[in-house]
């Protein structure tokens, strides 16, 4: 496992650039902390690693969100008003290990039992700006996270 802090949005955006350079097609990450812990801040910065020009909401409503950047689709989930019976009636599989994307998840520990592989980032929440992020795998035994 990887620590890191952020004390502000724009350093948060860069941790999540250059978690990106981690990324391939085909890969899940879950993401889960509290609320305003940093985990949309971050998503902007892994599309701006990524090199997408897509501007990056928060799909809490819409549930899914999707970007490209000319040669991945990527996902970004938010589970955070699906209760644990709803999560599969919208077709989440679908977004799931694709062959040519990348899904993140939003409150991805509601699913994270039924995943055989996936990136973590945790957000911890130390005042009004100060964020501790951890980063760890489930079964990525030959990758090493880089940040």
């Amino acid at each position: 496992m990887i620590k890191k802090y952020s004390f502000s949005a724009a350093e948060t955006v860069a941790l999540g650039e250059n978690f990106s350079s981690n990324l391939n097609a085909g890969d899940v990450v879950v993401l889960e902390g509290a609320l305003g812990g940093g985990k949309t801040t971050f998503i902007k910065g892994i599309l701006q690693g990524l090199k997408s020009k897509c501007r990056v909401l928060s799909p809490t409503f819409t549930l899914v969100r999707h970007y490209t950047n000319n040669k991945l689709h990527i996902y970004h989930i938010d589970l955070y008003r699906v209760n644990d019976e709803e999560i599969f009636d919208f077709g989440i599989e679908d977004f799931l290990y694709v062959k040519n994307g990348i899904t993140l998840i939003e409150w991805g520990e509601k699913i994270e039992n039924c995943l055989s592989t996936y990136l973590k980032v945790v957000f911890s929440i130390f005042g009004e700006e100060k964020r501790e992020i951890k980063f760890s795998s489930k079964s990525y035994k030959d990758r090493e996270i880089k940040i």
